[in-house]
Order: C-alpha cells, then sequence, then structure tokens
C-alpha cells in the first residue's frame, strides 16, 4: 500500500512539498525521482509521482484521482489538557477515528503548569495530528484549536449537533443509551473532562449549552481511556 502525504494545493496537475513532511520523505524515506506516492490537499486524493528532488522541496506530477472516505460523521472533541502524554497519544487515536477537530480545554482542574506549557505544544500537536492523519489515511487532518475554557467551549457548538459530557456523575445514562434516545445526527459533540473530573460549575455549563452528561461506566477511566470508547461509542452508533 502507497504511502499518502499532505501538501497545502494541488496546482492544476503539479503540487509542491517542502517543511518536515518533504525532509522526512527526501532524507528520512530516500524518496527518489519516478516513485509513486499518495498525495491529500485537503479535497481530494491523487496519485502522485515524484518529479524533483532538492534539499528544500519534492516537486510531484498529479496522476489520477484516488477514491476518498471522508466520515459520514463530523465529531468535535472537547478534550480537557492533562499530561502530555496521555494528551498526545489521545490526540493520536481521535485522529484514527476520524475527529474533524479537537479543542483543547483549560479545565478548573487541570494541572496549571500543563495549561502555562501547552501554548508551546501546538506545534508538536500539529505534527502528532498530520502524521496519524497519513498513517491513518484520512482525506484531511484534524483541525486543532486554541486552548479555551470549557464554558467557552460549550457555548460555542452549534444547536444542530448532538452534545455529549462525560459525567462520572450516578444520574449519568450509558453513553449509547443516551445516543440512541436521541435523533440521528450527522454531528456530534463530545466533551471529555481532566484526571479531577469536571466541577459543577463546568457541568452546569454544559447543561445550560444543551449538552446531555452520558456514562461510560462505572469504572473510573483515564482521560485518553476515555477518548478511545467513547469515540468508538459514537462512530458504531451514529456513523456510516
Amino acid at each position: 500500500m502507497r504511502r499518502r502525504f499532505f501538501v497545502e494545493k494541488f496546482a492544476a496537475n503539479a503540487a509542491t512539498m517542502q517543511g518536515d513532511a518533504a525532509h522526512h520523505l527526501g532524507r528520512v524515506l530516500r524518496a527518489q525521482p519516478g516513485q509513486l506516492y499518495e498525495l491529500s490537499d485537503g479535497q481530494q486524493v491523487r496519485l502522485a509521482r515524484i518529479e524533483k528532488v532538492t534539499r528544500a522541496q519534492i516537486d510531484f506530477v498529479l496522476l489520477e484521482e484516488i477514491a476518498a472516505h471522508p466520515p459520514g460523521l463530523d465529531i468535535v472533541l472537547l478534550l480537557s489538557i492533562v499530561k502530555f502524554d496521555a494528551f498526545e497519544w489521545a490526540l493520536e487515536k481521535a485522529t484514527e477515528l476520524g475527529v474533524a477537530a479537537i479543542v483543547p480545554l483549560a479545565a478548573a482542574r487541570s494541572e496549571k503548569a500543563l495549561l502555562a506549557a501547552a501554548g508551546k505544544r501546538a506545534q508538536r500537536w500539529q505534527k502528532i495530528l498530520a502524521e496519524s492523519s497519513q498513517q491513518s489515511r484520512r482525506l484531511r487532518v484534524p483541525e486543532l484549536q486554541e486552548a479555551i475554557p470549557p464554558a467557552q467551549a460549550f457555548q460555542s457548538q452549534p444547536a444542530e449537533a448532538l452534545k455529549l459530557i462525560l459525567s462520572e456523575g450516578p444520574e449519568a445514562p450509558p453513553l449509547r443509551q443516551t445516543i440512541q434516545s436521541d435523533p440521528p445526527r450527522k454531528r456530534a459533540v463530545i466533551a471529555i473532562g481532566p484526571e479531577g473530573g469536571w466541577t459543577e460549575a463546568e457541568l452546569a455549563a454544559g447543561r445550560s449549552a444543551a449538552f446531555r452528561e452520558a456514562s461510560l461506566g462505572k469504572l473510573i477511566l483515564r482521560t485518553e481511556t476515555a477518548v478511545a470508547a467513547a469515540l468508538a461509542s459514537v462512530n458504531y452508533a451514529l456513523g456510516d
């Protein structure tokens, strides 16, 4: 199976790759003129033949279009900032499971040191999303937004989406039950709290923005485990 890479744009029947991706393909993978790869500009996927390799960039000739398979469900993940190894694992798996956008949350119980350092990690997080998108052969890389407080993130989500906030509260119904009791949607928003859980104020902010509390069961899951479990459940229930 040919490897897939992303480029900023297609220009007629040509494309150019620059930056880290070009360095990886040209220097690490030792790409040569004539080799074939798949390229995506976020709108379509084309078979591409390398025309020229230089130190700074790789030039391609675009060949036939390849069938792309965009997800039938548009999912936004509101993910509280946790320890970076867990957060980055969650970014990788969320990408593989098809999320359209990820909004890091500066939750009240997120560690302050992590929140202070999050801005400096944005470039690394973008790289993780790009590499995971290539590996999973996505059409486009998920959008990574700036970190904001939960209340602001809750209020900014569209009214037509199925909006879910994972909760450890004893009254929260099972996630699948919550999904099945709602009319079918093509857009979903999932909010996942920090290791210390949501505060009452954050849960109240979610309710006021029409988020429905849902549970993944009686066991307490780590944030990254909750991400994978929740996205798998939502994709199974609502996806194609």
